[in-house]
């Protein structure tokens, strides 16, 4: 068996991040809202730094997704049948997943709502 170059790992990482996309539904949603917060990010003239943590932010939300997906594959091949355990790791992983969105909130609010809402 051949050593796996550095070429062969990006390849195996962008199989596995198209697969996300293909057959998560919410890892299409986290990459819209990626393209559009970015975008308007963009077009509002954020800063160099402000574009940094929305880019960071995002990251984050789609790397949790990510790894929810890959616990939650694992769960189902140790154990297509219900058990309890399989259900409380898949909830906790998605659980990552919600404080994850919910703090990319909290940034969108702190950086969009004082161009999106002018003050009195």
């Amino acid at each position: 068996m051949r050593a796996c170059t550095l070429l062969d790992s990006f390849r195996y990482a962008l199989a596995g991040l198209m697969h996300a996309i293909r057959t998560q539904r919410n890892m299409r949603i986290h990459c819209l809202a990626t393209i559009v917060v970015l975008a308007l990010g963009y077009i509002l003239q954020f800063s160099p730094v402000e574009l940094a943590i929305l880019t960071l932010t995002v990251s984050l939300v789609l790397v949790a997704e990510l790894i929810n997906t890959a616990i939650e594959t694992t769960v189902d091949l140790i154990t297509p049948e219900y058990h309890p355990l399989a259900k409380t790791a898949k909830n906790v992983a998605a659980g990552a997943v919600l404080v994850m969105a919910l703090g990319a909130v909290m940034v969108g609010v702190f950086l969009f709502f004082n161009r999106l809402v002018p003050l009195r």
